[in-house]
């Protein structure tokens, strides 16, 4: 159930200050309007709206009016040009809020462009949608470490048939993976919890679903409360369970979503906050974090000594291992911009849906049904890719910036904390 969070002392008072100003959209004017055109655009695209717990009669009202998508384009520009005339102010937070929404409007209008037939390289619609371009790599580059790898898995055939199969050993039996997972939930609840201050009643259900595209999924729901789903359709490796645990939850995008809530909706009453349009520069701060998070939830050799001492036993598999297969994990991690490839280059009409999935198998090792449900994820959410890999390597680049170093673990967690808790943009990480 959506509910609206703010409360009604806050909202007379964002009246008052908007009643206070003639002839001009106030910051809380051009919030609610910018809300508006998210649920809007989502009437058309399943996919846009991620979260929304704001106003039910605002959805209503949108519901209602079934505004076109050129009405929806024409009126993301007036209020890009209502929004230029506001100063931004001298703090830093409402500095960055009025950047934020300014990108966030333009980010709107590329998508709207795009659902009416407009075909951007992808590159052009990663900087449009995600305020950002990730690098460029040649084949040569994935060489290099496939060759690495290639003395690790000696043998006759493809390389990525070798280490599937060397990888099989490592898979959580399907009845042991909700007792995994919340081993891994717990286990990421408590280190957040030692460092960041969580909203009081902040919690999360998980469900265990089929047919999807990715892997994992956070559906926030206000009221500080998540829903997260995981895909079953593949095999699930145990890696995947600290992976998840702290994406989807602890400190990734639940708490993500949580501290905005706290912090900007309920506290500062920017109501622009309380909904989340999923192709927008937003997602790259969410999905960069939440992928940083792990490392920095699980710093160095802690991880490796946690799960093989907890989950490699909790799923039957032998904890001696567990040094050996992420040494493995670790080279093939370095592959991760390959999918970055794969889906520029189908994207851009290069090779086709065959094709990407062979790319996925060569050169990212990924077993072909894997590399068949990455190339359905491309389908669906394009450029969105580069949101994870380089989004973490955003995100790790300005907090080690701040002082936020892997030697300076106190440092990292406030600097981490504080990125969660802003309106900061991708372009202002590097």
């Amino acid at each position: 159930m959506k509910e609206w969070l703010i409360g009604a002392t806050c909202l007379a008072a964002l009246a008052a200050a908007s009643a206070g100003i003639q002839g001009q959209d106030s910051m809380q004017d051009i919030s609610r309007k910018y809300v508006r055109l998210v649920l809007a655009l989502g009437t058309h695209d399943k996919d846009y709206v991620d979260a929304y717990y704001g106003p039910p009669d605002l959805k209503q009202q949108v519901e209602a009016e079934k505004l076109d998508l050129a009405t929806i384009g024409t009126e993301d520009a007036a209020l890009l040009t209502s929004l230029a005339r506001v100063p931004p102010g001298d703090e830093e937070l409402p500095r960055l809020r009025h950047r934020y929404l300014e990108r966030q409007l333009s980010s709107l209008g590329a998508r709207v462009r795009i659902l009416r037939g407009e075909r951007l390289p992808f590159d052009d619609e990663s900087k449009a949608l995600y305020d950002s371009v990730a690098p460029t790599f040649p084949e040569s580059h994935f060489q290099a470490m496939l060759d690495r790898l290639e003395t690790r898995f000696p043998g006759e055939g493809p390389l990525v048939e070798r280490y599937d199969r060397w990888r099989r050993a490592f898979v959580i039996p399907h009845d042991r993976l909700d007792t995994v997972f919340q081993a891994a939930i717990q286990a990421c609840r408590e280190r957040t919890l030692a460092h960041v201050q969580l909203p009081a009643g902040e919690r999360f259900t998980v469900e265990y679903v089929t047919n999807k595209s990715w892997s994992g999924y956070n559906w926030y729901q206000g009221g500080f409360r998540s829903l997260i789903q995981v895909n079953t359709d593949l095999p699930i490796y145990i890696d995947r369970a600290i992976d998840l645990a702290c994406h989807e939850g602890y400190p990734g995008h639940h708490v993500y979503n949580a501290l905005l809530e706290q912090h900007l909706v309920k506290d500062r009453g920017w109501m622009e906050f309380t909904v989340y349009p999923l192709f927008s520069p937003q997602s790259l701060i969410a999905e960069g974090t939440a992928n940083f998070g792990i490392e920095v939830a699980f710093p160095g050799k802690d991880r490796v000594a946690f799960e093989q001492s907890k989950l490699f036993p909790l799923a039957g598999l032998d904890p001696a291992k567990a040094p050996e297969y992420y040494e493995v994990q670790a080279l093939v991690d370095e592959l991760s911009y390959a999918g970055n490839e794969a889906a520029r280059r189908y994207l851009d009409g290069k090779i086709n849906a065959d094709a990407a999935v062979a790319w996925l198998q060569k050169y990212a090792l990924m077993p072909h049904d894997r590399a068949a449900q990455r190339v359905r994820f491309f389908d669906q959410y394009r450029s969105y890719v580069i949101n994870y890999n380089y989004g973490k390597d955003l995100v790790r680049t300005f907090i080690e910036s701040r002082g936020g170093t892997a030697d300076n673990p106190t440092r990292r967690w406030q600097e981490f904390e504080r990125l969660l808790s802003s309106p900061r943009l991708p372009s202002e990480l590097r």
